[in-house]
């Protein structure tokens, strides 16, 4: 465990690069081996637009990473956080439980927020607006998002009091459960359930993806699947029944649009506050 934090503590942009590349080249190419889904699109097509917004995300959260070194020094040298309450606590379940912690308020807390709230809800909106989920969608946020996510990964790195190491850590493992559980796989039902019940399954996510509520209201989690089960906001539904997108936005050809893409959160909408039934 000391060779991993000492590794993540001074990762290499460079590696940090192959995490995101490899990863989405390993679920892609899974994906042509193993479909959930037969989608009829271009597959380079349809992910140019979330290329885009991905290197949006990375360019955002390049220019700002001094804030979360800077805030992360200052949490250690003032032993400010959750984490330094507990001394002599053994380093496997400090960053076990920094990561939890990280995973709920910057991944969980932050998208059940901008689910609740309009504004928020129409910048996530070009999340939800993709009609054909596969691993390319799992970075498809809006420039506007990445700074809200980025705002709540800063608050949680101040009240959980997490070294960089952790952070670049919780971050590693961030892109590549979201890379898995956006990927078009389709995994042996069982294996699927099992896993459900420590990590967020593909299965899990895509019923996130659904294009109606309630389900689009369900299962906000990331990395670790406790806190949908924990907070009541896990639900089921059958792979098979699951259409994307978002049913008061059905212009595929709008949502595959760059242009019209940033355009989307300045849209008026007004997000209905009670449950669609299907």
């Amino acid at each position: 465990m000391d060779n991993i934090i000492a590794y993540f503590e001074n990762i290499p942009t460079l590696h940090r690069a192959i995490i995101i590349v490899g990863g989405i080249s390993f679920f892609w190419f899974l994906e042509g081996v193993v479909p959930l889904f037969y989608f009829k699109y271009k597959k380079w097509s349809h992910a140019i637009p979330n290329f885009f917004f991905t290197s949006t995300t990375i360019i955002i959260n390049f220019l700002l990473a001094f804030l979360l070194l800077s805030t992360s020094d200052w949490v250690v040298s003032n032993r400010f956080g959750f984490i330094h309450i507990f001394d002599n606590l053994p380093l496997i379940f400090e960053v076990f439980i920094s990561i939890l912690l990280l995973d709920f308020i910057g991944a969980f807390l932050a998208h059940y927020i901008e689910h609740k709230f309009n504004p928020l809800w129409m910048i996530h909106l070009v999340h939800h607006s993709d009609h054909n989920v596969d691993t390319t969608t799992g970075n498809r946020h809006h420039p506007l998002e990445s700074l809200v996510r980025f705002t709540f990964t800063l608050i949680a790195v101040l009240i959980v009091g997490a070294p960089i190491a952790y952070v670049m850590l919780y971050q590693s493992l961030s892109v590549m459960l979201t890379q898995f559980n956006h990927a078009n796989i389709k995994l042996p039902k069982k294996i699927d359930k099992w896993l459900s019940y420590l990590i967020v399954s593909p299965d899990m996510h895509k019923i996130h993806h659904h294009y109606q509520l309630p389900y689009t209201d369900a299962n906000y989690g990331n990395i670790f699947s406790v806190w949908d089960r924990l907070f009541g906001t896990y639900m089921y539904l059958d792979r098979e029944k699951i259409i994307y997108g978002v049913d008061v936005f059905p212009d595929e050809q709008k949502n595959s649009n760059i242009k019209e893409l940033l355009k989307q959160p300045f849209q008026k909408y007004q997000r209905p506050t009670k449950s669609s039934k299907l």
